[in-house]
Order: C-alpha cells, then structure tokens, then sequence
C-alpha cells in the first residue's frame, strides 16, 4: 500500500535534485532556496536528465538518476525538454515506467491574489499513469497489426477498420484500476477529504471504462468514512466550470486525468500555479505541471511558484507538516500581496513592476524569515 506521509525518512534528508533544462534550472535553484529558508535539512543529490544529459551521457535520462531516485526515495525535479525520436516519448513518461510512479497528483488550489473567475477552489487530480490510450500501444496507418486485429473485429460482428487509419488501444485493467482508486481513498483520508469522484465514460466505453467503475465502487465500500460518486467525463467538465467548489477528489484514468488536470490549473491561474507528484508504493517524484519553456530560459523571467508548491507537497509527503504548511502560506502571501510576482501574475502581461524568478524567491523567503 502507498505512503502518503513517510514516517521512515530522518533528517538530513537526502533527496535527488533534477534541475531539469529549459528554464527547469532557474525555478529549481529559486525553489531550492525557499526550502533552505525553511529550515528543513535537506542533502540534494544533484542529478542531470533531459537536453543536457543527452549530450553528455548520450541519454536523455541516464541510469544514475533511476539509481539515486530508487536509492533517496524521493526526488524533486524540475520541467525537461524531450528531443524528438525513438524511444520513451519523454522524460516524464520514462520515470512514471520505469519507477512504477502509477498515481499522479495534481492539486488545483485558488490563492487570493490569483487572477481567476473563480475562488474558493480547492480539487486534487488523481490520476492513474500508466493505462488507457497512454499506454503506448498505438500502430501507424498501414501496419500490418492493423489487419489483423481488423479482421478480428470483423470475426467479431463489428465493422472493420479503415485501411486509411491508424490506431490507438485503450487499455484498462482490473489491478491498476484498484490500486489507483485505492490511492484516491489513501489520500483523502490522510489529508481530510470529504469525497471521491471516479470519473470516467462507461456509457459509451463499457468494458473499459466500464470496468473502471466497476472496481471503484468496490473499493469504495472499504471507505465509508468517505463519500463516492461518479460523473461522466462530459459532464464533469461542465460541472467544473459551472461549480468547481462542488467537487474534492477525482480519480480518473489517464487521458481523461490528464485533459481534467490542465482544466483544473485553469480554474487557479493557469499552469504557473499548478503542482503536481507522480507517486508508487515507495518512490516519490514532485514536480511542476508546466513545461520547460525554453525560449525563456536564462533570462529570470518564469514563475517559480508551481515548482514552489510541488515541494510543499514533498515536505508533507516526508512528514515536515509545519514546514509545508509554512512555506504554503508563504508563497500565499507573496500572491496576496501582489508586488513580487512574475509578469503572468500581473493584471496586464506587460507590466513593468513585474519581477523575476529570483526575485520571487527572495519574497517568499522574506515572508519565512518574518514568521520565524
């Protein structure tokens, strides 16, 4: 069963620090100097993936960082830049398999201060990361495979597929679906969640998604203690928009989780605010919701506070609650304050008393030193 809150990590901690590349660097050096400020003892164990590694070790994710990762427990990582080729599709995709990451958490938490048409918003994307359409099982237009599960389809009563098409396999099965759900519970018992919302599509995907929610209910009955519902994938983007405040924690399989969590961080701000953890049964990685923006990199420009808040979510998945709790109402303040924030934060994009990334940093840090 996953640990939500470690309680076999001692201080000094000893975590894998991905920097990243892109602008992954400079939000990672600012979001490192906030956790310094907190007081948490932290040994990083600085390790290279992405852009970089690729021209030095020839990988883009070199076994070193899968060695420290499996041997520190937990890392934090900033966003990379996948080349295009063969291979894993990205980074991101090759530490979920690998490290067997299935779950990944997305908060979406409305700040005061924030730019939104909504307030009050406070919802967690759990998300399964490793099935349905994302499971890589996908044939180009012409593949010989094509044929032959057409022919299947035909031997089935079905229609045939288009000898134009490619395809994608949707898979969902009964052991990933449960331990995700699971998870959902996990977590909304250890953090004092009211309600799991499964949401899938099982009117039109019946042996799929179907089987989702099959498992879900199941597994809910193991936790009266906390609310179930489901909502139809369609209707639960409608019901976000409409009443976000309705809704605590969705547990979705991949894409769906997926395209929910963006809408998500659009109901807080956008992706400057999003955190985000891909998280197994023993290994944990934190991490940014947004990309490496690359044209930007180098030029203190981008805001650190995704990243800030993905390692508030580690020091309360390592058990510093305090810590967590004071560093997110620090970069609460910063927000609320409105003076010391990156130009996506300001009314208008090209306001001239924008900051920097750094500058964010040293706001944030002033706040902690005030508390302490």
């Amino acid at each position: 069963m996953v640990t939500l809150q470690r309680r076999d990590l001692t201080p000094p901690y000893r975590i894998t620090l991905i920097p990243g590349d892109g602008t992954g660097p400079e939000i990672t050096e600012a979001t490192v100097r906030v956790l310094e400020a907190t007081g948490v003892p932290i040994q990083w164990e600085v390790k290279e993936a992405g852009i970089g590694a690729l021209e030095k070790y020839g990988s883009v994710l070199p076994e070193d960082v899968l060695e420290s990762v499996r041997k520190n427990k937990v890392a934090l990582k900033g966003p990379i830049t996948t080349p295009r080729g063969g291979g894993f599709r990205s980074v991101n995709v090759a530490l979920r398999k690998l490290l067997d990451l299935y779950a990944c958490v997305r908060p979406a938490k409305w700040y005061k201060g924030v730019r939104s048409r909504y307030e009050n918003v406070d919802v967690v994307i759990i998300r399964e990361n490793h099935e349905d359409l994302y499971a890589g099982l996908e044939f180009p237009k012409g593949d010989p495979a094509i044929r032959v599960i057409s022919e299947l389809c035909t031997q089935a009563g079905m229609e045939p597929i288009p000898e134009d098409a490619g395809l994608s396999l949707k898979v969902i099965s009964e052991k990933r679906s449960e331990r995700i759900v699971h998870f959902a519970f996990e977590y909304a018992r250890t953090y004092g969640r009211r309600k799991v919302t499964a949401v899938a599509k099982d009117n039109i995907m019946k042996y799929t998604d179907g089987l989702f929610y099959a498992v879900a209910r199941r597994v809910a009955e193991g936790y009266p203690d906390i609310q179930y519902e489901e909502m139809l994938v369609d209707n639960m983007t409608m019901q976000l928009v409409q009443r976000p405040e309705a809704y605590d924690v969705l547990v979705l399989p991949n894409l769906y989780g997926d395209i929910l969590s963006d809408l998500c961080a659009g109901l807080v701000g956008g992706l400057g605010v999003a955190p985000g953890a891909n998280i197994g049964d023993d290994l944990a990685v934190f991490e940014p919701v947004h990309g490496s923006a690359p044209k930007y990199a180098g030029q203190n420009k981008v805001n650190p506070m995704a990243m800030m808040f993905s390692a508030v979510m580690m020091l309360r998945y390592i058990g510093e609650v305090a810590a967590a709790d004071r560093l997110e109402y620090a970069i609460a303040t910063v927000i609320a304050e409105g003076k010391y924030v990156t130009y996506d934060m300001k009314p208008h994009r090209d306001d001239p008393t924008a900051v920097g990334t750094s500058q964010v940093a040293d706001a944030v840090i002033d706040v902690l030193r005030r508390l302490d």
